[in-house]
């Protein structure tokens, strides 16, 4: 439960090496949720630093096993081991054996919108696949410089980054956290030439006053999803680079991708390919009697992959429910064109119902930030008096800007069929985001729900 930092990568291959399991904590969480996931993994240790040693230390007072508790800090707290100390020497008790492929190699609990968080049971085998399927659509190579502004707890630093970085014998540079303000200067003074993103990402970079940093540099390939399609072109014009859009879970890190030679703007890209032509992702979407729908249509993301969690750890019906049939059922909606590539619609709990229609959220969250006062925004759908849901938009403005609902609902007016219009519009100051910075949709449903 640390920032990142070379201590995680020490910890995380020191782990991978004996045949212990990884389980990353998110460094924002507090008692209730870390409690959870010790518990739950069973955790027979905990790597700290001074800002999440307190949080750890209070819930392994109350353990019923033995849980050590291993600090970054200069000055541990009474309980802990030095840092310096685990380093001091191997333990001669150490397990030190090959270490099969299958094995499970670490327990990433993913933020469920209902319910606790499942821990996904990733194999070594996910991570070295991934790795080298990620290195070859990034195209790297030992000269490359890779920058990762992405939490060491989150798959898509570890998979990707990590060791996409390690499989081309590249540098990986590591950021503590993300900073739209400062990003062009961390690029430039590192020297890096590819970096990755999630979330508002593009779009914070995007809405940065220019500078003259976000050009020199040696960036080619910046590699994640997504980056609107009204800014796609001048993002890459702007900044001078080459956007690869992918799509992956932590179920699946090997989902789906574009590749710089066959590319779509706005598109997830077609099943994911490896050096190894054998091993490769299939894709399906299907409706919701699981029958595969025709080309243009939309229908759920069903994946088969190389690179694929082993299930949730101490959860076999969600896993059973998540992989039915031989194929991870991933809750998202997306359609294919005719020439293969995918696009991705919507979360299949953010679908709104309305009117008999299916309603991406995204389509509308689409038009409300491109008015000139709207920084970004979220769309929920609601309960409708009279069934199916109605809209409802959280709004974000940009500094010193102002508008109304009224002005916002007459935008979308203008833009929108009548029943994709948001029947009600909050502003808010900032939405609620994870580390990664996707929106917590179901903060704002809660908060809906209690009338905030």
């Amino acid at each position: 439960m640390v920032s990142n930092c070379p201590e995680f990568l020490y910890a995380w291959f020191g782990l991978m090496k004996i045949g212990a399991i990884l389980v990353p904590i998110n460094t924002a969480f507090r008692r209730t949720e870390t409690q959870y996931i010790v518990q739950h993994a069973a955790a027979a240790a905990i790597v700290v630093d001074g800002a999440t040693g307190p949080v750890v230390a209070d819930i392994a007072a109350h353990l019923s096993w033995g849980c050590q508790r291993i600090s970054l800090a200069t000055t541990p707290a009474a309980g802990e081991i030095a840092w310096a100390e685990v380093l001091a020497g191997p333990s001669p008790s150490a397990p030190m054996g090959d270490v099969d492929a299958d094995r499970v190699a670490s327990l990433i609990y993913t933020s469920g919108t209902t319910g606790q968080p499942k821990g996904v049971m990733q194999p070594h085998r996910s991570y070295v696949i991934a790795g080298e399927s990620f290195a070859m659509r990034a195209g790297l190579c030992a000269d490359d410089r890779v920058l990762t502004v992405l939490p060491l707890f989150h798959a898509n630093a570890q998979f990707y980054s990590t060791m996409g970085t390690l499989v081309a014998g590249a540098t990986l540079i590591l950021l503590r956290r993300f900073s739209a303000s400062q990003f062009w200067q961390h690029v430039q003074h590192y020297d890096a030439t590819q970096f990755n993103f999630i979330g508002a990402m593009a779009r914070m970079l995007y809405n940065q006053p220019p500078t003259p940093l976000e050009t020199a540099h040696r960036v080619r390939i910046a590699c994640g999803a997504p980056v609107p399609v009204e800014i796609y072109a001048d993002f890459e014009r702007r900044f001078h680079l080459t956007v690869i859009e992918t799509y992956g879970l932590s179920e699946c890190p090997m989902g789906t991708s574009n590749l710089v030679p066959m590319r779509k703007m706005g598109s997830m890209g077609k099943p994911a390919r490896h050096p190894d032509p054998a091993l490769y992702t299939r894709v399906r979407l299907v409706d919701e009697a699981e029958h595969d729908v025709p080309v243009g249509q939309v229908g759920e993301v069903l994946l088969q992959s190389p690179a694929l969690m082993v299930g949730y750890y101490r959860d076999p019906e969600r896993t059973a429910d998540a992989l039915r049939g031989g194929w991870l059922h991933t809750g998202d909606y997306a359609r294919q064109d005719e020439d293969g590539f995918f696009f991705f619609v919507d979360r299949k709990k953010d679908i709104i119902r309305r009117r008999g229609e299916n309603i991406a959220s995204v389509e509308i969250e689409r038009v409300l930030n491109d008015h000139p006062a709207v920084a970004e925004s979220a769309v929920i759908p609601v309960p409708a008096a009279l069934g199916e849901d109605d809209i409802h938009a959280y709004v974000v403005l940009r500094p010193g800007a102002q508008t109304t609902a009224e002005e916002l609902q007459a935008w979308c007016a203008g833009r929108l069929a009548r029943f994709k219009m948001p029947q009600s519009v909050r502003f808010r100051d900032a939405l609620p985001k994870t580390p990664t910075q996707r929106v917590e949709k179901y903060k704002l449903r809660e908060e809906y729900a209690r009338g905030v």
